[in-house]
């Protein structure tokens, strides 16, 4: 079964008219402020700190959230706090689903097929035990490392077929160091390019109804150069761009990732909004940017 999230997305984009992805990289020290949570008797730290988190992801959401289209928790930062973490996190899932925002788990999980097919069971799937299903975590997509090649890939493909999901590909991040590896030949083309082939080969698999796939593609927003080159290779694939904001990638430069339609690009920002004096105001404003050059 192909998967219905590129066709869910682009409904949603439609809709809203905003492609802005609201990134949570909670910080406990750093939370929006009035943000407060009372001791509790004996209360550990971790669990006064996931509570704070919790009610920090649910007023970012409740403030953002109508000007975005999705929101892509960082899952690192809910895991580092234990299990009142995971509890903060699904906090923030049933607050994406309540405002009726796309969940998109940053994990960038990737490994051997075997352990590969249990995180598409934990991301967007479930677990059969002798004691009944266990749902995972009821993510809408994921992001995936390819770096183990294409049949690590395989099962969180299959995840997402049969969970109507969404995944995006690690093919050119948005960090400095980026260029150690993904920019290297392999051996006529860079890496990138490479990792670029592999996801639009595969990207038929989670097709939508539209024409976009969802088997998406993460292509960090600040080195625009090598959009052009990633969008003609991976014409189909909706692209995640992270690296607008605090990394300084600029959204005026994002036009070619919206070459196949207003639907074809999320724009992640994480402190770029949420450490904004008004993180509303800061959303609108890329909303309105990212809208103007979607349908230019």
């Amino acid at each position: 079964m192909a998967s219905k999230f590129a066709d869910r997305l682009a409904a949603l984009v439609d809709e809203r008219r905003s492609q802005v992805c609201l990134g949570l990289d909670p910080d406990p020290a750093k939370l929006l402020p009035g943000i407060a949570v009372e001791a509790d008797g004996d209360a550990p730290p971790a669990v006064l700190a996931g509570r704070a988190v919790a009610a920090h992801c649910r007023e970012l959401i409740a403030t953002v959230g109508p000007h975005c289209v999705a929101v892509k928790p960082q899952l690192a930062c809910f895991e580092r706090l234990g299990p009142p973490g995971w509890e903060a996190l699904a906090a923030a899932r049933e607050a994406a689903r309540e405002a009726g925002l796309i969940f998109l788990a940053d994990g960038k999980r990737g490994d051997v097929p075997v352990t590969a097919a249990a995180y598409a069971q934990a991301l967007v799937g479930s677990t059969a035990t002798p004691w009944g299903e266990v749902e995972g975590l009821g993510a809408d997509a994921f992001t995936a490392n390819p770096l183990l090649g294409r049949d690590a890939l395989e099962p969180l493909v299959a995840g997402c077929e049969a969970a109507g999901a969404g995944m995006f590909v690690l093919v050119r991040t948005s960090n400095p160091g980026a260029a150690d590896l993904m920019d290297l030949p392999a051996p006529d083309e860079p890496f990138h390019e490479r990792l670029a082939e592999l996801v639009d080969e595969l990207s038929g698999r989670l097709l939508g109804e539209g024409g976009l796939s969802g088997l998406g593609a993460v292509v960090g927003a600040t080195e625009p150069a090598h959009i052009t080159r990633l969008r003609e290779m991976m014409p189909r694939s909706i692209f995640l761009l992270p690296g607008v904001g605090a990394q300084g990638g600029d959204p005026a430069l994002l036009g070619a990732a919206f070459k196949p339609g207003p639907a074809a690009a999320l724009v992640s920002s994480s402190r770029g909004i949420a450490g904004a004096p008004d993180p509303a105001a800061a959303a609108e404003d890329l909303r309105t940017t990212l809208w103007e050059i979607s349908n230019a």
